[in-house]
């Protein structure tokens, strides 16, 4: 098993507790921002080893007695189908799903706010199937001048012309699909309101990353500036928290950019009622709580050092298929340099290399494309695979892991040459596949369905849980079956992206 550097349970005791402390400020309610990944948070899980991906999941659920959710979506990410990278989904059906997930986890979600509202096929969808599931709708405006024009966003022609809430506990989360989600806008719009009404409500904001209390130089705070390159996002010290209290603090660029103009329409939506607005600096408003739960900082450092590394690889392939721009790339240069490391400190990548060029020198003479891929297992042991007429290598360096964990001997087969034989001519023959061998995704269903009849196969599949949160890189590009299996298996893959042709795989 993974060694862990991340308590959670201290961690969800000093997160609700930062929570309630905030919440008692008020005499209305906190709207409180919630940043970053509701569930299956797997950027924490790989910076903070141990980490529960859906421990905001049991934050929430421990506060569902005092909370309600308004989810947030900005209606050009839904017109233009942006990606969530994480999910592989289309930012409706992420929303969807999001929701869902709040719903299997006995929360409910109060109202989905569409921010800056333009009628379009899939946002107007998206409302009407929200109906539907009796989840009211709020359309949001684009406001003229926002957020810079503090007179016009803070009127009755600026926040004043946007639907009211209507929520009933005191800690509403207003949390949203992806940055830009129009989170912020909406806390603030019901801030004007509720001021209006006569209620001291307030705002808070929280968020996993950067982490505030530890240092500028951390490699956590560095993997941040990573996983967020395409952004644009750098960590540095909040020079107004330094003024305000005399001690160091890290936030991020936009938050210390935007924290005047923050300041200024939070003070002025107070100011009718002469309440004192006790922020400081943008530090002052988060409640972000997650160094208590570091255990084991010198762990932290090295898995967010490989996180970078990683961040690298996935920006280098989303440069290669249009998703991102050279910046995103150079930036994780610049990162990887700052913490004194290069791609090949990824202890996956170089073995994986050296897998396709073993394999080319092997059969040397045969036609077709050579892909190598490394798996290290949680001990540090390094497995490799390679393409063959049978398996995609990916396919073959899980095979001879799960085999290795579970003491099987390297010349019993964990899937008959019948069954491959069978399947790779399925695909060929009736299916027109140009790569019959078989994907992730195709080994592990061809190693269920033979599990009761075959116990080596079994023996298999009951290490499969114990591949996730391992490693593996692979030198191509690698096919939606690869990359939907190791997903789904919880494995951290990164890739050279190098592309394939037609001959993709041995003939």
């Amino acid at each position: 098993m993974p060694a862990e550097a991340f308590d959670n349970e201290r961690y969800l005791a000093e997160q609700t507790a930062a929570i309630l402390e905030r919440v008692e400020q008020y005499d209305g309610k906190l709207y409180l921002e919630f940043g970053g990944k509701l569930t299956f948070d797997f950027h924490a899980a790989r910076v903070l080893p141990g980490y529960d991906p859906n421990v905001k999941m049991r934050l929430l659920q421990g506060l569902k007695d005092e909370i309600e959710v308004v989810f947030c979506v900005y209606c050009r990410d839904l017109e233009r189908g942006r990606i969530r990278g994480d999910f592989g989904m289309t930012y409706d059906l992420a929303t969807m799903r999001a929701i869902d997930d709040l719903r299997d986890w006995g929360i409910a979600t109060s109202a989905l706010v569409l921010s800056r509202y333009r009628e379009g096929p899939v946002s107007d969808r998206l409302a009407q199937q929200m109906e539907m599931k009796h989840i009211a709708v709020y359309r949001h405006a684009d406001i003229p001048g926002y957020p810079h024009d503090v007179d016009s966003v803070v009127s009755e022609q600026g926040y004043g012309q946007n639907p009211y809430i209507e929520t009933e506990a005191p800690i509403v989360v207003v949390t949203g699909t992806g940055p830009g989600s129009g989170k912020m806008s909406t806390c603030l719009s019901q801030l004007y309101h509720d001021h209006r009404r006569g209620l001291h409500s307030g705002y808070a904001k929280f968020e996993t990353f950067p982490i505030w209390n530890l240092p500028l130089e951390h490699p956590v705070n560095v993997a941040y500036e990573a996983a967020t390159a395409d952004l644009g996002d750098i960590v540095m010290l909040d020079p107004f928290h330094l003024e305000a209290h005399g001690e160091k603090a890290v936030n991020y660029n936009r938050d210390i950019e935007s924290f005047p103009i923050l300041k200024a329409i939070i003070d002025r939506i107070a100011a009718d009622t002469g309440q004192h607005v006790p922020y400081q600096s943008p530090t002052d408003m988060g409640v972000n709580r997650a160094a208590a739960g570091i255990v084991d900082d010198a762990l932290v450092r090295e898995a967010s050092t490989q996180e970078v590394i990683r961040r690298y690889f996935r920006h280098s392939r989303e440069l290669s298929q249009g998703l991102c721009g050279p910046e995103a790339v150079s930036r994780t240069e610049q990162l990887m340099a700052r913490l004194g490391v290069s791609p090949t400190d990824r202890p996956v990548v170089t073995p994986a290399r050296e897998a396709a060029v073993d394999a080319e020198r092997r059969r040397k003479g045969n036609d077709g494309f050579y892909c190598g891929a490394s798996l290290q297992l949680h001990d540090g042991t390094i497995v490799t695979g390679s393409n063959s007429a049978l398996l995609h290598s990916g396919s073959a360096a899980i095979i001879k892991g799960i085999k290795l964990l579970a003491g099987i001997p390297e010349h019993i087969h964990l899937l008959p040459a019948d069954v491959i034989g069978d399947l790779t001519e399925l695909k060929a023959k009736y299916l027109d596949s140009n790569s019959p061998s078989l994907n992730v995704q195709e080994v592990l269903i061809a190693l269920g369905i033979t599990a009761a009849a075959n116990p080596a196969a079994r023996a298999g599949i009951e290490m499969l849980p114990r591949l996730r949160g391992t490693q593996m890189h692979l030198t191509h590009e690698p096919g939606t079956g690869d990359e939907t299996g190791l997903r789904k298996l919880g494995i951290a893959m990164t890739t050279d992206a190098r592309p394939t042709a037609s001959g993709y795989f041995l003939r």
